[in-house]
């Protein structure tokens, strides 16, 4: 329970999530998240930036407090890595599809979630639309607990919130 008092304490510091953010399901032991965005960039611009990680997540979701320690490359097998300034690090997850201008999927369970052993896939889905790109982000964890199947809406608003900030990052150059 005080992870999830964590996990919410963290998402209220996030503040509104994307326009288009939904809980897609639950069952036992999983959940399925989804929030859409639309960037006013093209698809190619749109993936690459997804490598500048550390420019756009929000370091209050990072163990060293500074999401300029994270780093991903956009390649099957690259690790979605933080380093802590004292050494050491974590890999919060490893890229298993790496699709330029279409899709980025990373398997891993973030946060206090790796420490429970679950799987998890948080996938970005970009397509070319009217006015830019459009960006579905999933993310489908399996070998939860029930309380944590429970915070689905804690765990949507802190995903979701990297997608929000990944768009005004994107547009402005600021997250």
């Amino acid at each position: 329970m005080k992870r999830l008092a964590v996990l919410a304490a963290g998402a209220a510091l996030l503040g509104a999530g994307p326009a288009m953010a939904e809980v897609k399901s639950t069952w036992k032991a999983g959940l399925r998240l989804e929030n859409k965005v639309t960037i006013a960039a093209p698809p190619d611009k749109v993936y690459a930036t997804l490598g500048d990680i550390g420019k756009w997540w929000d370091g209050a979701h990072s163990y060293s407090g500074d999401a300029a320690n994270m780093t991903i490359a956009l390649e099957p097998g690259a690790c979605f890595c933080e380093t802590f300034p004292t050494g050491g690090g974590v890999k919060h997850g490893e890229v298993v599809l790496a699709w330029p201008g279409r899709m980025l999927r990373i398997h891993g369970a973030f946060g206090p979630l790796q420490d429970d052993g679950p799987s998890g896939a948080l996938t970005f889905t970009l397509k070319a639309v009217e006015g830019g790109t459009e960006v579905v982000q999933t993310y489908n964890l399996g070998g939860l607990r029930p309380e944590m199947v429970a915070a689905a809406p804690v765990f949507d608003r802190v995903i979701g919130g990297q997608l929000t900030r990944f768009k005004r990052y994107v547009e402005t150059g600021q997250p």
